[in-house]
């Protein structure tokens, strides 16, 4: 049973302040917390009911509670069952290297859209993810549940985006209204795909890197697309098997 000073304390890694300062984070659910036990970050704590099993559950200290208790502390609209608590695991951004595609992420608010990102990069087996320093950070609780355990996979690094494209030697593909249709555009083997902002796009800053503007040709009369959902069409063009 969790006492009310362990319960208020696992309440404070649902803020970012607390989450910095002790260097934890939150996964919530019985997917990803079985992906997170059989990965390489160090689990703290977990928190579960009675019915909850794991072959690896011993990997951390194990608090049994009920259903009632687990609600209480959870993130979510309804509890699954396991709540585990992690070190955080800080990736320091480099600039893009030959050989490889990556996805530089902008001004992403969204938890929600930076968690679906996260896991597409990870469908399309996209091992590296550039964040401008503004973007949402990863370990939000909302962040590491939308990726659905990718975040182990992808690493997310932060940092100041024109800095880390300038003298490219990649090509970097913008996500742009005036570029080419990302249905003449050959596979690529190398590069950086953008993406921009929800609402503001590519920041300004940013454009003289991108040399190959794409775009995806609107059919309909939907003003916009979601950021994530652009980048999985863009992606699933780019990447050709």
């Amino acid at each position: 049973m969790l006492s009310k000073i362990e319960a208020k304390y696992i309440q404070s890694l649902y803020h970012k302040k607390q989450r910095d300062a002790l260097n934890l984070f939150i996964v919530e659910g019985v997917k990803g917390v079985d992906e997170l036990l059989n990965s390489h970050f160090k689990v703290q704590k977990i928190v579960a009911v009675e019915e909850w099993e794991h072959p690896l559950m011993g990997k951390a200290p194990l608090e049994r509670v009920s259903a009632e208790a687990l609600q209480k502390i959870s993130g979510l609209q309804t509890a699954n069952k396991v709540l585990a608590i992690a070190e955080q695991q800080m990736v320091q951004p480099e600039k893009p290297t030959t050989g490889k595609i990556i996805l530089a992420l902008d001004g992403i608010q969204d938890p929600g859209n930076m968690g679906t990102l996260i896991r597409i990069a990870d469908w399309f087996g996209i091992d590296t993810i550039l964040a401008s320093a503004d973007s949402v950070e990863l370990y939000n609780p909302k962040v590491i549940q939308s990726t659905m355990g990718s975040f182990i996979r992808v690493k997310v690094g932060y940092g100041n985006l024109a800095a880390l494209l300038a003298d490219s030697q990649v090509p970097i593909y913008g996500a742009l209204l005036n570029g080419a249709s990302i249905y003449q555009q050959p596979a690529i083997q190398e590069g950086v795909l953008l993406i921009g902002n929800e609402s503001k796009g590519i920041h300004a800053s940013l454009m003289p890197f991108i040399n190959s503007p794409v775009h995806i040709p609107r059919i309909g009369g939907a003003e916009s697309l979601n950021a994530a959902v652009a980048a999985g069409i863009l992606l699933s063009h780019l990447i050709k098997q």
